[in-house]
């Protein structure tokens, strides 16, 4: 099963930063989440919110191609 998880190795390797602001990136994330009732894990990420939050025209360009293909 491949984990839906994400650690500081892929948000460093998403981001190009530094490991300390990969982690309070994350922890700001997690808090966003936790602030709507999810629980979270320390030092991971769900990799759709982090993308959704990082690279929120990928999301959007996802959503266009999903209705771009209907007829």
């Amino acid at each position: 099963m491949m984990s839906k998880l994400i650690g500081i190795e892929e948000v460093q390797e998403a981001t190009g930063m530094s490991k300390s602001f990969c982690y309070k990136l994350m922890n700001k994330m997690n808090a966003e989440l936790a602030a709507s009732g999810y629980l979270t894990v320390p030092g991971k990420v769900e990799q759709a919110y982090f993308e959704s939050r990082l690279f929120p025209t990928s999301s959007i360009a996802k959503a266009g191609d999903a209705h771009a293909h209907r007829s």
